[in-house]
């Protein structure tokens, strides 16, 4: 019951916390930083309106590498991390070998990073997907609670 309250609602005081999940605020407190030693909760942050800030598309790449050897797939992960348009990219099993998530501010903006991603370290294809809408983002893990 922590962890699903505080994925959704982070800033929340640790007296309303506790007492949504039925504890005194002092056990309450020490599970929350016991779950902070583990790792399980990584940090907390902001969900930012992407469109106030000019983010307002969104694009994935399917990119198929040329070969699939553990040097090639290094040199690619170090090169794609510094496009700050990527906003997550992740090895896949499958027809192809990343996924990219792209925040834009638009079709020029869309241009120079496929410019870019295209000329990392490896790329031999790419396929790329325009977001029409997006109906669900950031849902968290689903605990079941």
């Amino acid at each position: 019951m922590i962890l699903n309250t505080l994925q959704s609602e982070g800033r929340i005081a640790n007296v309303e916390l506790a007492r949504r999940v039925n504890l005194s605020p002092s056990p309450c407190l020490e599970r929350v930083r016991r779950l902070e030693a583990a790792g399980i909760i990584r940090g907390y942050g902001a969900q930012l309106d992407e469109a106030a800030l000019g983010y307002g598309s969104a694009a994935f790449i399917q990119v198929t590498l040329d070969r699939t050897t553990a040097d090639v797939f290094d040199r690619f992960r170090d090169q794609v991390v510094q496009i700050p348009e990527v906003a997550e990219a992740h090895m896949v099993a499958g027809g192809f070998d990343y996924l990219l998530k792209l925040r834009l501010t638009g079709m020029a903006a869309y241009r120079d990073v496929l410019a870019q991603v295209v000329d990392l370290p490896g790329v031999a294809q790419t396929h790329t997907y325009m977001v029409i809408e997006s109906i669900q983002e950031g849902g968290g893990v689903p605990l079941g609670v």
